[in-house]
């Protein structure tokens, strides 16, 4: 389990605690926390990788990613650390993992999210999935879902030139490109009084530069690749 934080000691714990119930070994990624969230993940027993200053969501998941690596596992599961994916699903990734043998596997809050998602942030997402979806060439109706499965053979290095969540999305449409399934799973809304730390205006507009920068990458690739 990889859990990348940064400054949630108010729910880092829970999220921790939750996890080891399903999970031999959980990692959380304290992404330059300023305030408890490394001491609150340790305290509920998970081990703890810092960076000693805030890099984005996607730096923190390649940390994870890396480890994860070298220490030879079969699959990871990354969770948030605001407390917003319920760890009891967690062994329902594993079993459709186990059944299906899809390497990646995308949490679904799309189909329970009217009343209770924002609705900024759920027209947002529907957009945001479409548009990707279709230059994907596969279905994935939550691409802004951070509760996932994925299997360390195929397990992407985030994209360091995308900033923040827009990382998540573009790693996405490079496994979808070098033909990977991805599948999808329902997972529940959960949404508390937390203040989200995805800015609709700022994180939609460094989603269009990650998709112009991901097609402008893809025909570099092609012209290298009928020159050679």
């Amino acid at each position: 389990m990889i859990i990348p934080a940064y400054q949630e000691e108010a729910r880092v714990g829970t999220v921790v605690a939750g996890a080891r119930r399903y999970c031999s070994h959980v990692i959380v990624v304290d992404d330059g926390s300023t305030d408890r969230t490394s001491e609150e993940a340790r305290k509920a027993g998970a081990e703890v990788i810092r960076h000693s200053v805030n890099r984005g969501k996607g730096a923190a998941l390649n940390t994870g990613f890396q480890t994860a690596r070298e220490r030879g596992m079969e699959f990871v599961i990354t969770m948030d650390a605001d407390g917003q994916h319920n760890p009891d699903e967690i062994s329902r990734f594993v079993e459709t993992y186990r059944r299906t043998g899809c390497p990646v596997i995308i949490g679904n809050r799309m189909d329970k999210a009217k009343g209770t998602m924002p609705w900024v942030r759920r027209w947002t997402n529907l957009f945001m999935s479409r548009l990707l979806s279709r230059r994907m060439g596969q279905w994935v109706p939550d691409t802004q879902n951070g509760f996932r499965l994925y299997r360390c053979d195929v397990l992407p290095r985030m994209p360091t030139d995308a900033q923040r969540f827009a990382a998540e999305s573009e790693v996405l449409l490079d496994l979808a490109a070098a033909g990977v399934r991805i599948g999808t799973l329902p997972t529940s809304v959960i949404y508390g009084a937390e203040k989200s730390k995805i800015h609709p205006l700022r994180d939609t507009y460094r989603f269009f530069s990650m998709l112009w920068r991901h097609r402008r990458k893809q025909k570099n690739s092609s012209q290298r690749t009928q020159a050679e």
